[in-house]
């Protein structure tokens, strides 16, 4: 495990040579205090280590996790005296790099009883000399620091020193509580599962496992937490050992009616488990910061904002746009009809955004790893869009009309005026340019899931906000509205010419298609498509007054059941994702861990068919021929995490890097730094890492 080589390197500190209460080092200040100047003889005595790490770093906790290493402390005391095991206060989680540690970021205390020998006489000089040593890191680095502390105390009747009497109180608070419950653990397969017996069962709304020990989880593992009975049950993933005759740690509960978390130690022994019991919707990371402030909500909004506004100018939202704009063009609309239709617009686009946001929070809540575009990784939805842009594409090349307010045929969907059809073409417009996670949109639908729901939830109106932005603004800014071109022939020819990315949009879902449901699923999509184009040239026919034979509901039919028969089930005969020229690895977060363990510079990359930003970089910069040599030179390795179909591993690992869509490019560079690139590559951006 890499804390075992952390604490080879505390081994290896040199001691300092003044021996003080206190000391200040490079990123951390600790110093030693007593609870009393007077121990009683006879007496216990209660020394407390306090640690404050510099902001952006931390300490960890006895069971550091993944990486990382405990404090130790060598005592040196009067004869006869003996001191006991460092107590450690309940820890927060810290994922970096998909690694997950156990740590403490901010002021914490390590209490520990020392026992005062009896017979001494009051006044006898009482010494006490602790060497700590402990390792303290950020997200990038990590440096061994250590000290050696003195407190000269002298015996007497032990009263307590006032002055440390709230640091103790508070000290012994953050403390777990120990219990006897007859808490069990069981594995059952490759699952570690625990079952704790706990009286306000129903009200628990979330809670987290820290093991004491090695071996009995996956730490980056999700936690599923619970009811049965009066019986909590958690449930995650299980790691190699499994002849543990006990598993003690700490289970941190929230707690209906409690402000505050509330954490007990427990010790836990094999024996049988509830096979099932009722989800709790889990909190955010127990015992992290999840508190993320009014700039972290502020900056997700101004990105989400920034990067709906980009989405309009994707392939599948650019012509709906256009056609928006065309319909204010050809004019006859007073300024409150065109107030009236960017408004109904921007709350079709701002609904649907919220509608998907909110749906991406329930499953997350209930425990399910979906993020943003999570129902493109099912075929029938793709299906579906394939479809729908078959008939927009059909629609704007002039085979039919729509009518949508039932006022004859009239102008297509999205070229048509009203309230009504700007309200559907905004819901078209939302839900076509989920493929997309251009710039900025990371940062924002990342910070959204960590955020309260309701925050989140004003990060997605802010994205469907900027994605109506343009549309809005040529409804209430007439000067904009006169800058179009008048109308004139040349619309007609341009809404034909605006279903080509149409077309080009559907050609890239059926391939979509075919990568998640095999050649059968492409092939029940493309049979939908020529019967629902049949059906749609008959309805054209119709509309130009002419009365064809073919009859449009059998095909119709057809289109609808070739839709419902590519299933999520053909999904495991998926071809892996392309990697382009760069000889890439499939991902892992086992084979990342052993590469920077190694340091190995790392190149990971996640991507998924339906991700159209993922294919451009992958066509582009991540298939030259000079980035892989340059790579290959450097030694780097690829990894490549294919996101097409649902993955929960890819999802957690995105969420530990406060992710929920891709795509994610990461360089793990031998010296342990890691760097985040821009979600556009270029040659030069990628060859530069490594020059």
């Amino acid at each position: 495990m890499l804390h075992w080589l952390a604490a080879l390197a505390l081994l290896l500190l040199p001691t300092a040579a003044a021996a003080q209460s206190s000391a200040q080092l490079e990123h951390t200040s600790v110093e030693l205090i007593a609870e009393t100047a007077t121990p009683a003889p006879g007496r216990t005595l209660t020394l407390g280590f306090v640690t404050s790490p510099k902001p952006s770093w931390h300490t960890y906790w006895l069971n550091p996790g993944d990486a990382g290493a405990p404090t130790r402390a060598v005592w040196t005391l009067p004869a006869g005296a003996s001191a006991g095991e460092l107590r450690y206060p309940t820890p927060e989680t810290f994922v970096v790099s998909g690694l997950m540690n156990y740590v403490y970021a901010h002021e914490n205390v390590l209490l520990v009883d020392v026992t005062v020998p009896a017979g001494l006489a009051a006044g006898t000089p009482f010494p006490i000399t602790a060497k700590f040593d402990w390792l303290v890191c950020d997200d990038e680095i990590c440096v061994p620091e250590g000290a050696t502390l003195k407190l000269d105390l002298v015996t007497g009747d032990g009263t307590p020193d006032p002055a440390r009497a709230a640091a103790f109180a508070k000290a012994r608070a953050a403390l777990p509580k120990p219990v006897d419950w007859p808490a069990r653990f069981s594995f059952v397969g490759d699952r570690f599962v625990l079952a704790v017996p706990f009286a306000q069962a129903a009200k628990v709304r979330g809670g987290y496992f820290f093991p004491a020990v090695e071996g009995a989880i996956g730490y980056a593992a999700p936690q599923t937490l619970g009811i049965a009975g009066d019986t909590l049950r958690l449930e995650t993933a299980a790691e190699s050992a499994r002849d543990l005759a006990q598993v003690p740690g700490v289970l941190k509960l929230d707690v209906e009616g409690y402000d505050e978390p509330l954490s007990f130690e427990i010790t836990a022994a094999p024996g049988d488990v509830p096979a099932s019991a009722a989800a709790i919707a889990p909190a955010a990371a127990a015992g992290s910061d999840g508190g993320m402030g009014w700039q972290t909500a502020t900056l997700a909004l101004l990105a989400a904002v920034a990067g709906g506004l980009l989405l309009n100018i994707m392939p599948c939202v650019f012509p709906i746009l256009s056609l928006k704009a065309l319909s204010l063009a050809r004019g006859g609309a007073s300024e409150a009809d065109a107030r009236r239709e960017a408004l109904a617009y921007t709350a079709g686009i701002i609904l649907t955004c919220l509608a998907l946001g909110a749906l991406i929070l329930l499953l997350r809540a209930a425990g399910a790893n979906v993020g943003w575009a999570f129902q493109l990784q099912d075929p029938r939805v793709i299906a579906f869009l394939f479809l729908l842009m078959v008939a927009i594409g059909l629609n704007l090349a002039g085979l039919y009309e729509i009518d949508v307010a039932g006022r004859g045929a009239g102008g297509a969907l999205a070229a048509k005026g009203g309230a009504g059809g700007a309200f559907w073409t905004g819901v078209l417009a939302a839900f076509v340019a989920t493929p997309c996670t251009g710039p900025f949109m990371g940062l924002a639908l990342g910070a959204a899931i960590a955020l309260p729901p309701a925050a989140g939830l004003a990060v997605f109106a802010g994205l469907g906000f900027g994605l109506a932005l343009p549309f809005l603004a040529l409804g209430f800014v007439p000067a904009l509205r006169r800058r179009l071109p008048r109308p004139g022939a040349w619309m007609d020819k341009f809404r034909r010419l605006l279903s080509i990315p149409m077309f080009l949009t559907a050609l890239g879902l059926a391939w979509v298609l075919g990568r998640q449901a095999g050649v059968t699923g492409m092939t029940l999509g493309l049979a939908a498509a020529l019967a629902l184009g049949l059906a749609l040239w008959w309805f054209g026919r119709r509309q130009g007054g002419e009365r064809p034979a073919v009859a449009p509901l059998g095909l119709a039919v057809a289109s609808l059941l070739a839709v419902l028969l590519v299933t999520p089930v053909a999904q495991t005969q998926a071809a892996p994702a392309e990697d382009g020229t760069l000889a890439a690895q499939r991902f892992s977060p086992e084979k990342l861990a052993a590469l920077t363990a190694s340091k190995t510079p790392t190149f990971v990359y996640f991507t998924a068919d339906w991700c159209i930003t993922c294919k451009v970089n992958e066509r582009g910069a991540l298939g030259s021929a000079d980035v892989a040599a340059a790579f290959e030179k450097a030694g780097v390795t690829t990894l490549v995490g294919d996101w097409t179909n649902a993955d929960p591993v890819i999802a957690q690992f995105l969420e530990s890097r406060g992710r929920n869509g891709i795509p994610l490019y990461l360089f793990y560079r031998a010296d342990g730094t890691v760097e985040e690139l821009p979600q556009i590559l270029t040659v030069d951006r990628l060859t530069g890492l490594v020059a």
